[in-house]
């Protein structure tokens, strides 16, 4: 497994880079911010460990740019922006984690491994699941819609095929935060209601509407017509 780490400080990108060698992974770095996007867009990674505070390019700015190419490749941030808003404002913009300095290394590489596993092709007798006009093909992540493709980001993916999981159970923020970070929800974040928000315009584009219902204090639910 080939991982990316872009932070400009040298002697934490040379400690994570030596700590995942030793885990047995490849590991290529950058400590400069455009280096590291292209870096990002023009190589395969399985995960990229992405500073917020970068020279020449914003690390948030990175990791739009990343998502805005349709590159799934999971994102975990590293950052001493620490209050609520400026970690929900990272999980909103597409990254899988969201770590705070300082850290542990071995909640880093928890954390990684945790992801990486997440990530993996899934493993299932049964390939596709169907939900009205909805197909969604478990191996290979594919959404479609009356036979369409329909493009989502992973996360919007992960919580689609949750619901979908869950059809005609009304399914909790927390829940549905859980499920797709891996980490204790915060009730102040209204992160999951960004991505849903952003899967259901998909969703209903493609000719899936009000296939994910809203329940008012509680969370969603996709019902089986």
């Amino acid at each position: 497994m080939k991982i990316l780490v872009i932070e400009d400080d040298q002697t934490t990108r040379d400690f994570i880079a030596k700590a995942l060698e030793q885990e047995g992974f490849i590991v290529d770095s950058s400590g400069d911010g455009k280096e590291g996007l292209m870096m990002a867009i023009s190589c395969e990674y399985q995960l990229i460990v992405l500073d917020r505070m970068l020279p020449n390019l914003d690390g948030l700015k990175i990791l739009s740019a990343i998502r805005a190419t349709d590159n799934n490749t999971p994102v975990l941030i590293l950052s001493a922006l620490d209050s609520v808003d400026q970690r929900v404002e990272g999980l909103t913009a597409g990254s899988d984690d969201y770590l705070t300095k300082p850290f542990a290394l071995a909640e880093l590489l928890a954390r990684i491994n945790i992801i990486l596993r997440r990530n993996r092709p899934i493993e299932n007798t049964l390939n596709e699941i169907q939900i009205n006009n909805l197909t969604i093909n478990l191996r290979s992540q594919k959404v479609t819609i009356n036979n369409a493709p329909i493009v989502l980001q992973n996360k919007e993916f992960i919580l689609l095929r949750f619901l979908v999981e869950h059809v005609d159970e009304v399914v909790s923020r927390m829940r549905l935060f859980e499920a797709a970070w891996d980490y204790h929800f915060d009730p102040k974040t209204n992160v999951i209601d960004v991505h849903i928000a952003k899967l259901r315009k998909k969703l209903e584009q493609g000719g899936a509407v009000n296939l994910i219902e809203t329940v008012r204090g509680t969370g969603y639910v996709i019902r089986q017509a």
